[in-house]
């Protein structure tokens, strides 16, 4: 069943904010951690010297921002392509909604308590959802 072509611009606009959401908790978070360790701006001037002087703990939204460079790219790209060609159709909005939510819980694992194992399982389900979309994008173009 064909949907309408605007059917995967509500999870498009939505990995957008939580793109927005991270950078704002990255922000916050490296910007607490400077001013509670008192370190000069300045010292911040390539990211591996922000490597260096923020640890970890106080690095997880900074890493996930990262991330949502990476897989969500392709996301955005089958979006566009699937949605100029015509192809949108439930299984594509149901991948897309999927991949969103799932990239959410990622988020929210990756920017708090980052467990490898349960961030990886949401990464590796949500990855799946994306290359349905694309295999099935690229199999109709045959």
């Amino acid at each position: 069943m064909d949907l309408p072509s605007t059917a995967l611009a509500l999870p498009v606009l939505g990995m957008m904010i939580l793109t927005l959401l991270v950078w704002l908790c990255m922000f916050v978070q490296r910007v607490g951690y400077a001013q509670s360790h008192k370190l000069d701006i300045e010292q911040f001037k390539t990211p591996a010297d922000v490597q260096v002087l923020v640890p970890a703990e106080a690095s997880g939204a900074s890493n996930n921002f990262k991330n949502l460079f990476e897989l969500p790219v392709i996301f955005y790209a089958a979006c566009l392509y699937i949605t100029v060609i015509g192809q949108v159709d439930s299984v594509h909005v149901n991948c897309a909604w999927a991949f969103l939510l799932l990239r959410c819980i990622h988020s929210l694992i990756h920017c708090s308590y980052n467990r490898v194992a349960h961030r990886f399982g949401i990464y590796l389900l949500s990855s799946i959802a994306l290359w349905i979309m694309v295999v099935r994008a690229f199999l109709a173009a045959l």
